[in-house]
């Protein structure tokens, strides 16, 4: 049995407890499910997501420790990239081995049951990276397609740029 944590918004912590992690997201081959990380030695290794996630979803995340059977075929991958279809303890094993794990994520293409569900716990909210894994040092692309209108302080931020380019 493999522990992984899924992060989710505070104010599904009710239902989590009572029903498990219900199907919401979509995978890379568009079937339902849900995202997680494998428990890795380091802290923040295993709630990388968290500072990013905090972008997209309004309040405090909380992290839903879940115990999947080894044998449950799941996809992993980093970021952005193209998953490979393995099984669960495989998955966990190539995200444990690699030299960077920063931006991998497993997708369970399934719900996790309330028995599945272990525990649930409040974690800090600054953990992690924003934008992508290796983002410190590097100008963010201002475009409107990386950088949407109405984050906060775009203006400021391409205002900025466009000023230390002239």
């Amino acid at each position: 049995m493999a522990d992984l944590v899924h992060l989710t918004p505070e104010c599904n912590t009710r239902r989590v407890r009572r029903s498990g992690v219900a199907a919401r997201s979509h995978g890379w081959t568009g079937e339902r499910g849900f995202y997680c990380m494998p428990v890795l030695p380091s802290f923040t290794l295993t709630h990388q997501w968290v500072r990013e996630l905090r972008r997209w979803k309004p309040g405090v995340l909380v992290a839903v420790h879940v115990r999947v059977p080894d044998d449950e075929t799941v996809t992993v991958g980093r970021y952005g990239r193209a998953p490979q279809r393995v099984r669960l303890a495989e998955a966990v094993a190539i995200v444990r081995d690699a030299a960077d794990p920063r931006g991998y994520e497993i997708f369970v293409p399934r719900a996790a049951g309330a028995a599945e569900v272990r525990r649930v716990r409040d974690i800090p909210q600054g953990i992690g990276w924003r934008y992508q894994p290796d983002a410190h040092g590097r100008r963010p692309c201002t475009c409107p397609a990386c950088f949407q209108p109405g984050t906060p302080k775009a203006g400021r931020l391409r205002q900025r740029l466009r000023s230390s380019r002239l």
